[in-house]
């Protein structure tokens, strides 16, 4: 009887230590660490919109155990940094930090929000936080969401009820030159 509880129990057991998506998602970022990579507007692109037109390269440079900073330029522009940060129960932050030439934070920075779920292994979405919606009304019903699988990143933004949608999509199976350090870098 013995024999047969433990066999029944050992799937059960390998079932409760599965690694939860979010987690999954993390780990497909972390594979990257140090490595560049350049992008192109697949959606929501115009003239004048401060992208279009320019080199777009994000560089995830920095991996610790619970956050990951993805500097993402746009030409000469080095103000923007994606910050993910993962809590005790494997739920991820998406923050924008945004700095000023001489490293000080921008007036609006820091905005973004928290996954409500562990998702999907591929995929995570952020909706905008109350802190975003302090900051910047007209972004409280932003959701950023962010995909990626062997061959490539997706950085997505989108304001619910509007048109607004913006989506970047970077190709990972062409590494590019580490750019210098975004602006506000101790290095």
């Amino acid at each position: 009887m013995k024999k047969v509880l433990i066999l029944f129990l050992l799937p059960l057991q390998l079932i409760s230590q599965e690694v939860p998506n979010s987690v999954k998602f993390w780990n497909s970022i972390k594979e990257h660490c140090g490595k560049a990579y350049e992008g192109e507007i697949v959606a929501g692109g115009k003239e004048g919109d401060g992208f279009t037109g320019k080199k777009l390269v994000m560089h995830i440079r920095y991996c610790e155990e619970n956050t990951l900073r993805i500097p993402f330029f746009v030409g000469e522009d080095k103000s923007r940094t994606w910050v993910f940060t993962k809590s005790t129960d494997n739920l991820i932050t998406l923050k924008h930090d945004h700095r000023h030439k001489d490293g000080s934070e921008d007036k609006v920075t820091q905005y973004g929000g928290s996954s409500p779920n562990t998702g999907l292994a591929n995929i995570q979405f952020f909706p905008a936080d109350q802190e975003t919606s302090d900051l910047i009304s007209y972004a409280s019903n932003n959701v950023w969401w962010v995909t990626i699988d062997k061959t490539s990143f997706t950085y997505n933004l989108r304001r619910i009820s509007t048109n607004r949608f913006f989506s970047v999509k970077f190709d990972l199976t062409k590494e590019v030159d580490t750019p210098s350090a975004p602006w506000g870098s101790e290095d």
